[in-house]
């Protein structure tokens, strides 16, 4: 890269994104890799065992992650992540440990499923106040969970 096409350039405007595949998603972590390198954009991409981190200019990342997304809208979830790929600080193979966050990834998970079902069978909702109950009323409810 030429020092002209890097000026103005500098890491402050520059994200980390994971790319997380829902467990229905239609492509596996190495076709996400794959698509991504194939939009030709100027990342920097690590493949993960969840799916991907992107790194690079935040609207160059936000395009890719639009185009990704496209793939399988209702099984493919992004979010931030605070370091670049490789980070001493995050780094697993420098820690020797689980990265933090990573028990947080898995508990999100673990709830995606439900969320892919609700992206790809919209119910509409209302949301109606509860009514409240007397305190006579709620004394007899008691006693009846008592019995």
């Amino acid at each position: 890269m030429s020092p002209e096409n890097n000026q103005g350039s500098s890491e402050d405007d520059k994200v980390t994104r994971m790319i997380v595949l829902g467990p229905k998603a239609q492509l596996s972590q190495s076709e996400l890799v794959s698509k991504l390198h194939m939009l030709e954009l100027p990342l920097t991409i690590k493949a993960t065992c969840y799916g991907a981190l992107i790194y690079g200019k935040e609207e160059v990342v936000m395009d890719a992650i639009g185009q990704i997304r496209d793939l399988d809208p209702s099984n493919i979830f992004t979010k931030d992540r605070g370091f670049p790929p490789g980070d001493p600080r995050r780094c697993r193979a420098k820690r020797g440990a689980a990265r933090d966050g990573f028990h947080q990834l898995e508990k999100e998970y673990e709830l995606l499923e439900y969320v892919c079902d609700a992206l790809e069978n919209p119910k509409r909702v209302s949301l109606e106040k509860p009514e409240k109950i007397s305190p006579e009323d709620f004394k007899k409810i008691v006693q009846e969970c008592e019995e």
